[in-house]
This record gives structure tokens, C-alpha cells and sequence, in this order.
């Protein structure tokens, strides 16, 4: 079975010389594979007459063309296609009465799409898009599955949806106080104490409008808890989100998970996932291409599976390497004569809100990955060692003539015109090198977004737009303040992997603001934690080594990790279990502690 794909927003047949009709084969021979739709002013492909030569993949001039081959027997499963040449896909996660289901998989697979499916916002057109199924046909096609209940109810109104979508920013256009939204829409009279768990009381009387993007995130997962409903589906809750507030937000949305109602929630941390999930269901594929559910598992073998690359009982490798995470601390040689910067006891006052920063120093081959609460300081401590601030008092050294990269927190400060491939020139970055091709635009598929303009991008687009800017450029200092936002697993994964890899062939230094603590885990060296109140005062210790600093700063946020025996990766331990008690109690070890446990079926 081929899929052919063509992505409308990249196709421009007026700013091309329509090299996939001049150069195919099957056109050349008379018949009519490739054309140009009069109507729509896009290319199209024939899927029939297609051979799969790839000829006009390779020379679209915007990568606007997809052509994959798909084994026949998918073809049964196609449970959605948007449009001719439009994205496909196969299956749907299959939600569990009482039990918290979680999906996981890369951007653009269709995690979303089966969300809005499942809350019946989008009905499955079963590929047909020209003459969409009634709901009876729907049924008919998942019978004797779990999903044709699912959607029988679904169909008949028995089930009362409450959908968080992905994208929060909707919610800067309400006019309402954060207390009168959620009145509002509260169907069970439980918004003062939802809010309280949330900690959302003290913006009770502020506009929506006015809130920060980690606030609006939260007043979008309080709207959605005070539904009364029995399906709820929550989307990416983590984004914006600092540690402490992800496992506030976990806490709150596992509770949902009871008899008689279902949950399911999308979640790129892969810590939260865990965390927050009883199940998983892994969909893999190609991005905006096509995307294939795979089958539903325990919550451990389930992100396992999706660390391995490889679903073992569909004999499916969806990627050609393993993720790997490490059970020990790194050991960093601090060698003097290998220092970059150092920088004294600094101070510095922003309104209210005063820093406090102890005297520290960061070394070639470095790694120093910045923890702390949302509005603690972190921010402002990046941008003195970039010079764009400077502190009340304390100095800051350069070794030597230091170039710098910086990659701001805002998307919003970056304010430039032209393209991608403009922008990515004038920042210094050579979009030819072998190493910036594979280890930055073809991982975060920036390639395909070169001949688009920058002020149309996405606040994912300009995300990965910025960090090959940040990366790609030759500097011995790099600066990245949340680098992972809006990011996939993989990609931030190979965000992580290129990072230290940069870091250490090069001999240069590297500081990452992040809040997924399992980047930080696989990327840093060293860390720095911020504390004190956030808004109010900010306090930040010097850079310490990992396992005293990841031990400090989980101390102060109250939570404690262990690794998968397995994997290695960090797993949240549930707050007052056994585990969590005796970590603190008796092994004093917050973070790098493996347990052998009963392996999930």
C-alpha cells in the first residue's frame, strides 16, 4: 500500500517550475500521475499510478512531497485521511473504564487527531473523505472491539466529554477573571477547591488574559476537572509547567481515573507519563504522513517498548536507535586552565523581585543544567551571563575573547523578517554542514520549513528554528533557557544528545534552563538549584555535581525518583509509598536509585 502525501502549506506551484509533473515517469509516458489541481492550486498525486520512484520527492524545492510504501494489511485498519494526499491514520487508542491511559509517540503522528476523534469533535471518515461514514458505519467498523461500545455511547450522548486541547493560547483572549471562567464552566460546584489544589486561589480575581503561560495551563486543566464528565482527554497538561507544578497537575488528573469513567492523557515528559498513566499506547509512523496505534500496555513496558524503538509483537522497529539513560552521576574533571567563565557572588533587583547568586564557575566540556520553580530567577541569571543584563552588584569574567549563543525562553523576543533559510544565515548557521544536517535540522525536520517565513511559524516551529539557530552556530559559550518546550521525546532526545556531544568534542560550555528533569538527566554534568519564593526572591547555589545537586533540589520540591532496573530512566515514586519513605528516610538518596522490581505484563 502507498501513501502519498503532499503538505499544502510547503506546496507552492506558482514559486516552483513543477518539477514533480515535468519529472515523473508515469507522466512522461503518457499517462497522468502528478498534476496540478485547478481548484485548489496544489499539487496531486495519483496513489494507483504511483510506482514510488521518489523521483518527485527529491526534487520538490519546498520537501513538500511524502511518498511512503505501508504494509497491505493496514490498509483494513485506516480509520482517518484528511483529504486526497492528506495525512492517514491507522487505528485509535482503545480508553479503559477507570484506568488512566496514556499516549505517547513523536509530533505529528496523530495523537491529537485520536483525541479529537475520541471526543467526538472530529468523526472518523474511515479514509472515505469524499462521502464520510453516518455513525452506524463508524460502529459497524470497530465491532467486536472494545471501541465499538465506546463510540455506541459516544453516538447516543452517554458520554459527556471534557477535551483540554494542546494549545493554551486561546485563553489570552478572555476577558473573564480566573475565578469567573471557571465558574462558569464548574458543572460539578467544585471550582474554589480545584483551584486550591491547583494553586490557582491567589489569581482568583486576575484577568485570564493577564496570566503567564504556566498559569494558563493550569486554569485549562481546572476547566476541564470541573466538567462533570465521564471521558476525560487531557493534551500535553505538562507545557510551561515547572517540576513541582507537573506533579501538582498529575496528582489532580490521576484522580480522575475511577470506575465508570475514562481518562486519557498525551504527555511528552516522559516522568509525568509514568507517573500520571496506568497504560500506555504508543502510536508510531511518519510525521504529517501517517501514524499507526500500536497495542495498549502496562504503563513500565509500554515506555520501555517506546525507549527500545521496537514493538516486538507487531515486529515493528520505529526507530533505528535506543534511547539510553545512565544509572551514575557523569564525573567532571574541574580542571582550572579549562575554565570559560566565573562569575562572583552576584545580586540583582527586577521590581519586586530580587536574585541572589552565589559565586561559581563553569569549565570546557561542561554541562550546567539549571533547576528551579517557575519565576525564581533562573531567567534572569542567563541573561547577565549573556551580558543583556547587568547585575547590582558582582562581576561576571570571560575567559579570553568568548563568543556566545543564547536562545531566549520567549519565542515572542525573537522579532525577525525573511525566511527560516534568511534567518538561519544571518544567525551564523551553515545549513550545508554535515553535522548540522544530521544532528539538527533533520531531527527537528527544519528543512522542510526553510522557504517559510518566520512570522507565520508555529510556536513549535520557531522553537526548533531557534535552537539549530543556537546550536548551529560556532560559539564557546552557549546559553539554551527552555529548550525542550513544545518538543517531542525524540526530539528531545536528540536535542540532549547533540548538546553534550557539541559540548564535549568541541571543548566548549553549555548552560540548560529545563524543567524535564529526564533531558536533564541524560544531557547535564552539573547542576545549579534555584530557590526561595518565586515572584519574590530567587537564591541559587553554585554549579554542585549531579547527585548532590539533584538530591537538593528534589529535596526542596518534596518528591523522590528511582530508576527503571530495565532502562535506566528516572521514574516518579508516588508521594508516601514505601519506596518514597525509604529513600528519604534511610538511603537519604532523592534521585539515583536503582530497584529491582516485578516486571509489568
Amino acid at each position: 500500500m502507498r501513501v502519498a502525501v503532499i503538505d499544502r502549506s510547503l506546496c507552492r506551484p506558482s514559486k516552483c517550475n513543477q518539477e514533480c509533473v515535468k519529472f515523473c515517469p508515469i507522466n512522461r509516458s503518457g499517462s497522468k500521475c502528478v498534476w496540478i489541481d485547478e481548484v485548489e492550486n496544489k499539487a496531486r498525486i495519483s496513489e494507483e499510478l504511483c510506482v514510488g520512484c521518489g523521483i518527485c520527492v527529491k526534487k520538490c524545492p519546498f520537501s513538500a512531497i511524502s511518498i511512503v510504501n505501508l504494509p497491505e494489511k493496514l490498509a483494513e485498519d485506516l480509520v482517518h485521511r484528511y483529504g486526497p494526499n492528506g495525512f492517514e491514520l491507522f487505528r485509535l487508542p482503545v480508553p479503559k473504564e477507570g484506568r488512566s491511559l496514556g499516549i505517547l509517540g513523536s509530533n505529528g503522528v496523530g495523537k491529537s487527531t485520536s483525541l479529537k476523534i475520541l471526543a467526538g469533535i472530529t468523526r472518523p471518515n474511515l479514509g472515505n473523505f469524499e462521502s464520510p461514514p453516518s455513525w452506524d458505519e463508524v460502529i459497524d467498523f470497530f465491532k467486536g472491539s472494545e471501541l465499538q461500545t465506546y463510540f455506541e455511547k459516544l453516538s447516543q450522548g452517554k458520554l459527556r466529554v471534557a477535551y483540554k486541547p494542546q494549545a493554551v493560547d486561546a485563553l489570552a483572549k478572555v476577558t473573564l477573571s480566573v475565578g469567573e471562567a471557571l465558574k462558569k464552566v464548574d458543572e460539578k460546584g467544585v471550582a474554589r477547591e480545584v483551584a486550591e489544589e491547583l494553586g490557582l486561589l491567589h489569581l482568583w480575581d486576575r484577568p485570564v488574559k493577564a496570566l503567564s503561560g504556566g498559569e494558563m495551563q493550569k486554569v485549562a486543566i481546572a476547566a476541564t476537572i470541573v466538567k462533570d464528565a465521564n471521558v476525560f482527554l487531557i493534551d500535553e497538561p505538562s507545557s510551561y509547567l515547572d517540576v513541582k507544578e507537573r506533579l501538582r497537575v498529575a496528582d489532580a488528573i490521576r484522580r480522575l481515573a475511577r470506575p465508570g469513567v475514562y481518562l486519557v492523557v498525551v504527555e511528552h515528559d516522559l516522568a509525568v507519563l509514568d507517573y500520571v498513566s496506568d497504560l500506555v499506547s504508543i502510536i508510531y509512523g511518519e510525521p504529517g504522513v501517517y501514524g499507526v496505534v500500536g497495542t495498549v500496555k502496562g504503563v513500565r513496558a509500554g515506555i520501555n517498548t517506546y525507549i527500545d524503538g521496537y514493538l516486538r509483537e507487531e515486529n515493528v522497529r520505529f526507530r533505528d536507535y535506543r534511547l539510553e539513560f545512565y544509572d551514575k552521576p557523569p564525573q567532571v574533571a574541574q580542571v582550572p586552565e579549562r575554565v570559560l567563565l566565573k562569575w562572583s557572588d552576584l545580586s540583582k533587583t527586577l521590581g519586586d523581585f530580587s536574585l541572589e547568586v552565589s559565586a561559581g564557575e563553569i569549565h570546557k566540556g561542561e554541562v550546567i543544567g539549571i533547576l528551579g520553580p517557575n519565576g525564581i530567577g533562573k531567567t534572569t541569571f542567563v541573561k547577565i551571563l549573556a551580558g543583556i543584563l547587568e547585575p547590582d552588584a558582582g562581576w561576571v569574567q570571560r575567559i579570553g575573547a568568548l563568543k556566545l549563543s543564547y536562545k531566549p525562553q520567549f519565542l515572542g523576543e525573537v522579532k525577525v523578517a525573511g525566511t527560516v533559510r534568511e534567518f538561519l544565515r544571518e544567525s551564523g548557521v551553515d545549513t550545508a554542514s554535515s553535522f548540522v544536517q544530521s544532528e539538527l535540522i533533520k531531527p527537528l525536520r527544519v528543512h522542510t520549513l526553510f522557504d517559510s517565513y518566520m512570522e507565520e511559524l508555529s510556536g513549535g516551529e520557531l522553537q526548533r528554528v531557534l535552537i539549530v539557530a543556537a546550536l548551529g552556530r560556532e560559539a564557546d559559550l552557549y546559553l539554551l533557557d527552555e529548550p525542550m518546550a513544545y518538543l517531542d521525546v525524540e526530539q528531545r532526545y536528540a536535542v540532549s544528545r547533540v548538546i553534550r556531544r557539541l559540548t564535549a568534542e568541541k571543548g566548549v560550555a553549555t548552560f540548560v534552563v529545563e524543567h524535564d528533569i529526564v533531558a536533564v538527566d541524560f544531557l547535564a554534568t552539573t547542576v545549579m538549584v534555584f530557590d526561595g519564593e518565586p515572584g519574590k526572591h530567587g537564591k541559587a547555589s553554585p554549579p554542585t555535581n549531579m547527585r548532590d545537586g539533584m538530591n537538593a533540589f528534589l529535596k526542596s520540591v518534596g518528591i523522590t525518583f528511582r530508576r527503571d532496573p530495565d532502562t535506566k530512566r528516572p521514574r516518579i515514586n508516588k508521594p508516601g509509598s514505601w519506596l518514597d519513605r525509604y529513600q528519604k528516610e534511610v538511603l537519604k538518596e532523592y534521585y539515583y536509585v536503582v530497584i529491582e522490581e516485578e516486571k509489568e505484563k
